[in-house]
């Protein structure tokens, strides 16, 4: 089995093991039955359950934000965020993001470091991915921010919801895609005009 192939058969075992026992369940001996493995197979790919949680949330994470791509950089500011926090992509990720939430909350106290490997690859890659549009377009013109990150921060806040009411409430129904994109929209249209953003025309006198 290719490398790749061995990581997406341990990262689907543990996703179904979280959904199915919730935080307790995903060991890593448990994650090795269900992927059919031994446990020294599993440790082979992941070191403990810090990396394996760090690659669940990251593949998740993926799914819908990355990177732009050069073409997509020559569009205005407004469209690129778009595309990058695309809510269509965001509404349809499923619980699975929620659970592994769970799990860093619940274990933080005694593995701090898994609560920060989720941290760092979930809301703040999310957040560096906005600041690099954000670099991008004050170094095009298109705004004018001395502050960047704390931006980006601000923009993510805005138009991602805080996960502690699904958390809270588990049975509650999921977001409404229709009002998760209005939600986005809104914040980018906000936060846009708040930075001072050129419109086409003034640009095109530039």
């Amino acid at each position: 089995m290719a490398p790749e192939d061995r990581e997406k058969v341990i990262l689907d075992a543990a996703e179904r093991v979280l959904m199915a026992r919730g935080v307790r369940g995903p060991t890593m001996a448990a994650v090795a039955c269900e992927a059919g493995m031994s446990k020294r197979t599993l440790y082979a790919v992941f070191d403990g359950r810090t990396a394996l949680f760090s690659a669940l949330i990251r593949r998740h994470r993926e799914t819908f934000v990355a990177p732009l791509g050069p073409e997509q950089h020559a569009l205005p500011l407004a469209r690129r965020l778009r595309l990058l926090l695309a809510p269509e992509r965001l509404a349809s990720s499923g619980a699975a993001p929620l659970e592994v939430l769970r799990v860093a909350l619940a274990e933080a106290p005694e593995h701090p470091e898994l609560a920060r490997s989720v941290l760092d690859e979930g809301p703040r890659a999310i957040r560096r991915l906005i600041r690099d549009e954000l670099d991008h377009a004050v170094a095009m013109g298109e705004i004018a921010l001395d502050d960047t990150g704390t931006a980006a921060a601000l923009l993510q806040e805005m138009a991602l919801p805080c996960p502690v009411e699904r958390l809270l409430a588990p049975d509650g129904a999921p977001p409404d895609p229709a009002a998760f994109a209005r939600r986005i929209d809104t914040a980018i249209a906000v936060f846009v005009a708040g930075a001072g953003a050129l419109a086409p025309a003034a640009t095109a006198r530039c």
